[in-house]
């Protein structure tokens, strides 16, 4: 029976330097002495992440929208450049170190398929960043929903052909890909914990890993 490892693409697979990138972009209006530089990036996280509980739009349209609003919640004035310049950022991301290795180790063994928040034509430049080719790369743009929605899921399991049960999901995305796919019967879930971020036994079973490195060994290449 086919069996397919499926990833989240940004902080999973692809360093998604989204808070450098966001500071770098803005450095020429953001007083540092004044501004909570932790808080404000989180306030960019947490619109984030409430635009894609709203109704679907495309995820440049969300960079800009979530900015914009962090921008006002930290009375800084928002200009379109400023979404401009993260929209153009994010194809140039490359994978974490240890990624492409692990990659090709899985392919010894499982069909590999990504699913993530973004677009085609974000993504594309990612995954030729990370330098292996995969089976399948599903995006909410082809979905029309974005994760932590399962439509996103059972779009993924639609377009490569399978049950829930032939998936092993693996992520960093704690409330984006492991909170939505407690119950939907998958083979397995791995959580790749990146930032040391406490889990909780209401979500159980998952595996837990710091990174890639040990990914394939866990699942037998």
């Amino acid at each position: 029976m086919r069996e397919i490892v499926t990833f989240d693409a940004y902080a999973t697979l692809v360093d998604f330097q989204l808070g450098p990138t966001t500071l770098k972009a803005l450095e020429d209006r953001l007083d540092l002495d004044n501004l909570d530089v932790d808080e404000f990036l989180d306030d960019f996280r947490v619109m984030r992440f409430q635009a894609v509980l709203e109704a679907y739009r495309p995820y440049h349209e969300i960079l800009h929208s979530s900015l914009r609003n962090a921008m006002r919640l930290h009375g800084l004035e928002y200009r379109k450049s400023d979404g401009d310049a993260l929209v153009e950022a994010v194809p140039t991301f490359g994978p974490f170190p240890e990624v492409p290795d692990a990659l090709r180790q899985l392919k010894t063994k499982y069909e590999i398929a990504i699913i993530s928040n973004t677009d085609d034509n974000l993504i594309a430049r990612n995954v030729e960043n990370i330098g292996v080719e995969f089976d399948y790369v599903i995006t909410a743009q082809q979905a029309g929903a974005y994760k932590p929605d399962r439509q996103t899921f059972e779009h993924a399991f639609k377009t490569m052909g399978v049950e829930p049960s032939q998936v092993i999901h693996t992520a960093q995305g704690w409330e984006y890909d492991h909170i939505p796919t407690r119950d939907l019967g998958l083979k397995r879930r791995v959580w790749i914990n990146r930032y040391g971020r406490k889990g909780s036994a209401d979500y159980q079973p998952y595996d837990e890993l710091p990174d890639m490195t040990g990914l394939p060994k866990l699942l037998g290449c």
